[in-house]
């Protein structure tokens, strides 16, 4: 079967075995493969490890998470802190309880955590948000002006801003950054706002040049670091960096919690981005006294374990070490590139010619075919979860895509040689043969025709 007929999916059920059987080999450690390398392993145990997932036809096969781009595992350590806090969980500032006291030293004593990952200035604001999206729509209620942005930006960095202003990416980073440059020079603008890594090819943006850029025209800088940050160390105060937001969720701490960090002047002066209990000194009937800090925008109560499991997982990548991450992740890139580049029919999409740093992440497109279907069979098949669509990331993917949509794997501390391996194998085959199985198109995606996977119950 060529790469064509993956567009109209085969009725090849009585493969199944086959099927099942070289999933197995490839997810089994002590099977090698030949033409296989040894490479790294995990460099983190997280609490997926081990984990085994259902595949058509029967069986069971080791599952491989390539997908760590959109949510990653939490850490085994962060699960193991969340087992030890939930006996503590009880109302925060207010209570005169023990356990309240305990929540309370969690939320304040993470509150110093994450400000001291980020390199923070004394003088900075902490606010524990739901996630990167969260924190980037409080912080454009604050913006006293208009926000320059490139179109780069996942929809979270891009929807928010009011008085938006966008910058199309030139083919190089430095080209881009001229772009930028004339557009601030234009007319004034309170803030540029850029993606510290693209979510779609991993590319990884110059910060401090940026930060440089935009005070020399008057601007504050925010980052969203949703994807850079689990990947690499940022410093607020070494970069110049006003603003950054990012998610638990990608930072092996996926309970729910994100911040916002950076200057207090405009947070403070900002409407109370939650109405609440909390965030007001006092209340009449005919208005209200509002905080300042953190307090103004946290009305309620907050995510108490969410907040406690981002702290400790930044304190894992800091145990881990950034120069170790850093060797962990180039080399599985530079294998799952390597490989990428020796399939035919696959072209992996970059945004600008000249990045000379990505992260672990390649996305690709195919010269026929469907990579819905590639992503539903690379799951329901092989157990390896990857990501197809445009990754929130529209007015950027159609710019230097070439296909409707495209189809991701991202890397983690959790990653190994051999995830890279089957996936590289497992793509290979489907390329040029098709899956096994017979998909059919809803709704929700590709799905196989007939599933008999077990659905799981947690009851």
């Amino acid at each position: 079967m060529t790469a064509t007929q993956l567009q109209t999916p085969p009725s090849r059920v009585s493969a199944a075995t086959t099927a099942r059987s070289d999933a197995a080999s490839a997810a089994s450690p002590a099977s090698p493969v030949p033409g296989r390398r040894s490479g790294p392993g995990p460099l983190a145990t997280l609490a997926d490890a081990g984990l085994e997932v259902p595949v058509l036809g029967g069986g069971a096969v080791r599952h491989v998470n390539l997908d760590v781009a959109a949510s990653a595992p939490a850490f085994d350590a962060v699960a193991r802190h969340v087992a030890r806090v939930l006996p503590y969980y009880a109302s925060v500032h207010r209570g005169s309880g023990y356990p309240s006291q305990a929540a309370t030293a969690l939320v304040e004593d993470a509150r110093a955590t994450v400000a001291r990952h980020v390199g923070a200035r004394d003088s900075d604001v902490v606010v524990f948000t739901r996630n990167t999206t969260d924190a980037l729509n409080l912080l454009a209620t604050a913006v006293p002006g208009e926000t320059v942005v490139l179109d780069v930006e996942h929809h979270a960095n891009l929807l928010p801003w009011r008085g938006r202003r966008v910058v199309v990416g030139r083919p190089t980073i430095a080209a881009t950054l001229s772009a930028l440059a004339e557009e601030l020079a234009s007319r004034p603008a309170a803030l540029l706002s850029v993606t510290g890594a693209s979510n779609v090819t991993g590319e990884v943006l110059p910060i401090d040049a940026l930060a440089r850029l935009a005070h020399e025209h008057g601007a504050r800088l925010a980052v969203d670091a949703a994807q850079l940050l689990p990947h690499r160390r940022v410093d607020l105060v070494a970069s110049g960096v006003d603003y950054l937001a990012f998610s638990g969720h990608k930072a092996y701490a996926p309970f729910g919690s994100g911040a916002l960090v950076g200057r207090a002047d405009w947070l403070d002066a900002a409407p109370g981005y939650l109405a609440g209990g909390g965030a007001v000194e006092s209340v009449r009937l005919d208005g209200a006294a509002w905080k300042t800090g953190a307090d103004r925008h946290e009305a309620g109560t907050p995510n108490v374990v969410g907040i406690a499991a981002l702290a400790r997982a930044l304190v894992e990548l800091e145990r881990l070490g950034a120069d170790a991450r850093h060797a962990h992740e180039s080399a599985l890139s530079a294998r799952l590139h390597e490989g990428l580049a020796a399939q035919r029919g696959v072209r992996v999409i970059r945004g600008f010619d000249d990045a000379d740093d990505r992260l672990g992440i390649a996305t690709i497109e195919l010269e026929r075919g469907s990579v819905g279907l590639v992503a539903a069979a690379l799951a329901a098949e092989h157990g390896i979860s990857v990501r197809a669509g445009r990754f929130c990331a529209h007015p950027f993917f159609d710019r230097v895509a070439s296909r409707a949509n495209g189809l991701r794997a991202s890397l983690g501390a959790g990653s190994s040689a051999d995830d890279v391996d089957r996936f590289l194998e497992a793509l290979a085959r489907l390329v040029a043969d098709g899956p096994a199985h017979e998909y059919e198109r809803t709704p929700e995606g590709w799905c196989p025709r007939a599933d008999d996977r077990p659905r799981i119950s947690f009851d």
